[in-house]
């Protein structure tokens, strides 16, 4: 099991919005100031912490050198990022598990709506192609 102490930022715990929250208060930036320094609106930057969207990754490399942070961190928790906050209490071990959980059904439901737009696409040859020799296409 993880040590939750060292890994409070890790994938199973935190969201990229987390960690990207985290190491701009860690570097002592307002949101506002932080969407000026990189030069995105500050309803982009709050909507990236709300994990509303994601930052294309020339934004993501922008992130990790003003926030001194690894781009890898703030992708997966691993490797150079902020240290978990002292005065937080430390999760209990069902909280990692429910969010590894939440974790694996967000990717289980993200597989299923890439399924859903590919059969989406398919309908509409689907529905000119005739059904047998004598019949005609709905379209």
């Amino acid at each position: 099991m993880t040590d939750l102490a060292t890994d409070w930022y890790g994938g199973h715990i935190a969201t990229f919005g987390d960690r990207l929250a985290a190491a701009r208060d860690a570097a002592q930036l307002s949101q506002q100031q932080l969407s000026k320094q990189l030069g995105v609106r500050l309803k982009t930057l709050k909507s990236w912490e709300n994990d509303s969207s994601e930052p294309r990754s020339n934004k993501l490399s922008m992130i990790a050198g003003v926030l001194n942070v690894s781009l890898i961190w703030l992708l997966t928790g691993e490797g150079e990022g902020v240290l978990a906050p002292d005065d937080m209490p430390q999760p209990a071990p069902e909280l990692a598990r429910v969010m590894s959980d939440i974790k694996d059904l967000k990717e289980i439901v993200a597989s299923a709506a890439e399924r859903l737009e590919q059969l989406e696409k398919r309908l509409p040859t689907v529905l000119r192609a005739p059904r047998c020799a004598n019949c005609r296409p709905f379209a």
